[in-house]
């Protein structure tokens, strides 16, 4: 155990890395509830969060989720756009179940939905934003853990962490810390050694900027010129029949010519034709004297 303290113990670089994502600076309103994490208030009215107490906390919350045998029992839920990626990321790296995006009231609740779920620990990025999912989490018993700001309604949140939970770089942060926590927790990182996990890969990146490197990453498109008749071999269209013979396009693998076919009794025979145009009929043949006697 002492092993394991030191290991995860507050490091000046990490106490670094969250002075400079932010994570200390609250708002200017404070609930009474948060009044015990808050350091100090600033001239203009910002109240500074105590990172100790911050420290302590997501070390806690990091000893909850170890404490869960089968990590999809745990759901990390962020319906704000700053904690989309965070939370997707972090159930990436430890197996929780992700929800990035709207609540859809009921899923802890209703039975009868298709995305009908029983978490045994609920992870959230706002309790003000999250408040449909706490609420139903407190219905269920599901134990409640989240990122609370000074403000922040701390009914039915069984482990709050003080933080700044409105910008993405703080955010990204936080998730980036509890995830290195827990891996350690886990053995899947060797005490003391260095995740190999970047902190910018949980931070919200704008839609323009995420277009903008991969219109940069994409290959140039090649200018293969004009194909017009002057730019080939600096021919003319005139030039054309002049430069190219008939015996040119004869392959060289073609076989002997096939000799024509004789028209020789392929023709009909000539049918004469009167002088205005109609055929020329043989009269009928008309009956003997003798033959009309007989018949009468």
């Amino acid at each position: 155990m002492a092993t394991a303290a030191r290991a995860l113990s507050t490091k000046e670089s990490d106490i670094q890395m969250m002075l400079a994502a932010e994570v200390h600076l609250g708002t200017k309103n404070c609930d009474f509830q948060m009044s015990r994490y808050v350091f100090k208030r600033r001239n203009d009215g910002i109240y500074i969060i105590n990172l100790g107490k911050t420290w302590e906390k997501l070390q806690m919350a990091a000893r909850v989720i170890v404490a869960i045998e089968n990590p999809q029992d745990i759901i990390v839920q962020s319906a704000r756009p700053y904690g989309q990626r965070a939370v997707l990321k972090f159930a990436q790296y430890t197996g929780a179940h992700a929800i990035a995006g709207r609540h859809t009231p009921g899923t802890f609740t209703n039975q009868l939905q298709t995305t009908f779920s029983e978490p045994r620990l609920l992870i959230l990025t706002d309790p003000r934003t999250d408040h449909q999912p706490i609420k139903e989490a407190a219905l269920g018993n599901i134990p409640t853990i989240a990122f609370c700001d000074t403000d922040s309604p701390m009914r039915y949140v069984d482990i709050g962490i003080p933080a700044n939970n409105k910008g993405k770089h703080s955010i990204g942060c936080l998730f980036w810390l509890l995830a290195r926590m827990v891996l350690q927790m886990r053995n899947s990182i060797p005490q003391g050694h260095k995740w190999d996990v970047m902190a910018d890969l949980f931070f919200y990146r704008e839609p323009e900027e995420s277009k903008e490197q991969q219109e940069g990453e994409a290959p140039a498109a090649q200018d293969f010129g004009d194909y017009g008749g002057a730019a080939v071999g600096g021919l003319a269209s005139d030039q054309w029949g002049g430069q190219i013979t008939d015996g040119q396009w004869v392959s060289d693998g073609a076989g002997p010519a096939i000799p024509a076919v004789p028209a020789t009794g392929w023709a009909p025979e000539a049918v004469p034709v009167s002088g205005d145009g109609w055929d020329v009929a043989a009269p009928p043949s008309m009956p003997a004297t003798d033959q009309i006697g007989s018949l009468e």
